[in-house]
């Protein structure tokens, strides 16, 4: 037994039985108006130069946040690999210098007060890091 086929212009539900184009959001018979999607290419084209700012600003903050963490470590690196003869204490200024042979050495003494070559003054951190003043 064959069932008679409907036109597809017909909104038939073969399980059901029943004609359902009332239920449907959309317009199902063929005089309806032609269904367009709405343009939002302008709308994308706004909203990317928007993201793709805010991406590029997070891009140069983490840049430069990377940037000032390879600076410490760096510093951290010349200052601890420097000869001293003393316990550096918590939040004293140091101040590094470059001896005759190239090597460097952390003293208390200012640069005013010296001839030495001085590469920088520091300060011990609570956490043990230095901070370039």
């Amino acid at each position: 037994m064959k069932k008679d086929k409907k036109p597809d212009n017909v909104v038939f539900n073969e399980e059901t039985q029943e004609y359902h184009g009332k239920l449907s959001p959309f317009a199902t018979g063929v005089s309806a108006p032609k269904i367009t999607p709405p343009d939002v290419t302008s709308w994308k084209n706004t909203h990317i130069v928007s993201a793709n700012n805010q991406f590029k600003a997070e891009y140069e903050a983490l840049q430069s946040s990377y940037k000032k963490l390879m600076d410490n470590f760096e510093y951290n690196n010349l200052v601890y690999s420097a000869k001293f003869s003393f316990e550096p204490i918590v939040g004293k200024e140091y101040h590094l210098y470059k001896a005759k042979d190239e090597s460097t050495f952390l003293s208390l003494i200012p640069p005013q007060e010296c001839n030495f070559n001085h590469i920088g003054s520091f300060r011990l951190t609570s956490d043990k890091t230095w901070e370039k003043l």
